[in-house]
């Protein structure tokens, strides 16, 4: 049992309820909700499943969920009081020791020197070091939310909008996650909390919230480090929102740069809350959908640039220089007719698989397979300055892997001396030059590619060029100048669809 007793502002006595007791098993004692029997089969049950002690008691149908969210609301000084009446704040100080951020000794030393001189309790305990600032306005923020709190909507049958979503609460005060836990539970989402952070970023990615909120200030490591590493981790992905009551502009914009989706007021309702979460959660949505539309086609890299300013990216079609490159195997299909399929198959997976990643490698977007050979685009979806020179050098690594490939499997024919060996070849076509970039298709599918005349003249020199040979268009050198790249020109030739000759020449490789 605790035996303290918090001071109250009007001189009046009530018991405290200390905030590291399990869900206040002793304030629920002492409302005799429970009795001390209940109270240690709950105990018992929650050593066995790790039950908060609420929930072990609420599962033996001991008290109910609004019984629990009653006696938080004791613990922040909310009284009960007839329907329809707005109950008077609670007192500052009792909060303040409630959240731990007070002493009942400091508490009572703070009362004295308010009754002598009148000043505000506020000014007092932070003045004489008891607590800071921002746990000051953590305490104001409980105090006016109590005062304006109604009965939480989902206490009803229905989960709120966008319920059963998975949240991660992460504050150091056991106070306030509970009174954020219990109610973000009675609106029907899924809690987890921890108030350790260094916890919470270890157990983050087994967890798998679908979005994290967290106190500002905390020890170790305050929400903004936490956001910062979450957002630099493998769940860079999740959406984090920080709670705080220091809600000056200069904190909400170093949280915003820190990464964090949202900035919330403690002050807040549940309900706007709720409404914050569910708006972090549409935003998200729609980044993972550009994220997994894109990740078929390009790298990690391109995908972040692109999601990091959306707007740039137009999928309904736009017209811009692109730098396109078509590669095509040489000879593939009179060796597939002497392989057996599924050798076929292996072989044709382990060549385009080294040619894509040539392409990703030097942040290309990969159109399409064709067959046996492939269609990269570089400048689309996002441009770069040197998206011709990616492309030159995607070139490059496509023809040292296919020397590699050839190496080994003449290494590999010299051992077992069964078959021949495999003397695939490669012919690679590079034009740049205006085209249409955006989703081509209809209502059952769709690809991001482009088209256009430099699109066509790239096929074409890739169909001209020989085993070993990589073939540029003139737009593509005049972008090159100045860069260490050698080319070979060769004669003009014509193609289909052109007037006139086209200028022609060889990468030197």
């Amino acid at each position: 049992m605790v035996d303290d007793r918090l001071t109250r502002a009007d001189g009046s006595n009530r018991s405290a309820v200390r905030a590291d007791s399990p869900l206040f098993g002793e304030l629920l004692l002492k409302l005799g909700i429970v009795t001390p029997n209940q109270i240690e089969e709950a105990l018992a049950l929650q050593s066995l499943n790790g039950q908060r002690l609420g929930e072990a008691l609420i599962s033996l149908g001991y008290v109910t969920r609004e019984q629990i969210q009653d006696a938080l609301g004791e613990a922040l000084g909310l009284h009960n009081a007839p329907q329809g009446f707005t109950p008077a704040q609670p007192p500052l100080g009792e909060l303040l020791v409630g959240l731990k951020y007070l002493t009942v000794s400091q508490l009572d030393e703070a009362l004295a020197l308010q009754r002598r001189t009148g000043r505000k309790l506020g000014e007092i305990v932070v003045e004489n070091g008891y607590c800071t600032y921002k746990q000051l306005y953590e305490g104001l923020g409980l105090q006016n939310r109590v005062t304006g709190r109604q009965e939480p909507p989902a206490r009803s049958t229905q989960p709120h909008e966008g319920g059963h979503h998975r949240v991660m609460v992460v504050d150091d005060s056991p106070l306030a996650t509970a009174f954020v836990q219990d109610g973000l539970v009675s609106l029907g989402y899924e809690v987890i909390c921890f108030q350790d952070p260094y916890e919470a970023l270890e157990q983050v990615g087994k967890v798998q919230p679908a979005i994290v909120l967290s106190d500002l200030d905390m020890p170790g490591i305050d929400g903004m480090e936490l956001c910062r590493r979450i957002k630099e981790g493998p769940s860079r992905a999740m959406p984090v929102i920080i709670l705080t009551a220091n809600d000056n502009d200069t904190e909400r914009v170093k949280g915003l740069r820190a990464g964090a989706d949202d900035y919330v007021n403690k002050s807040a309702s549940m309900d706007e809350l709720a409404a914050r979460i569910e708006s972090v959660m549409r935003r998200t949505g729609e980044t993972e959908r550009m994220r997994k539309l894109f990740a078929r086609y390009t790298s990690d890299a391109v995908v972040e640039e692109i999601l990091k300013s959306p707007d740039s990216v137009v999928l309904t079609g736009e017209k811009r220089e692109v730098t396109i490159l078509f590669a095509d195997i040489r000879n593939f299909t009179g060796l597939a007719d002497s392989l057996p399929p599924e050798q076929t198959v292996g072989v044709l997976n382990q060549v385009l698989g080294g040619l894509s990643d040539a392409v990703l490698t030097c942040g290309g977007t990969l159109d399409k397979f064709l067959g046996d050979g492939l269609m990269a685009v570089f400048g689309a979806p996002v441009f770069r300055e040197d998206d011709a020179l990616r492309a030159l050098q995607s070139a490059k690594m496509m023809m040292a892997f296919m020397v590699e490939l050839r190496q080994r499997a003449e290494a590999e024919w010299a051992t077992t001396r069964q078959g021949r060996p495999l003397t695939l070849e490669l012919g690679i076509g590079i034009n740049s030059g205006m085209a249409v970039a955006g989703n081509i298709g209809g209502a059952m599918r769709t690809e991001y590619t482009c088209i256009g005349d430099s699109v066509n003249v790239a096929a074409r020199l890739c169909a001209l060029a020989g085993p070993g040979e990589i073939l540029v268009g003139e737009r593509t050198v005049e972008l090159l100048a100045g860069h260490e790249s050698n080319f070979e020109e060769l004669p003009p030739v014509r193609l289909k669809g052109k007037p006139h000759p086209v200028p022609l020449f060889r990468a030197l490789w």
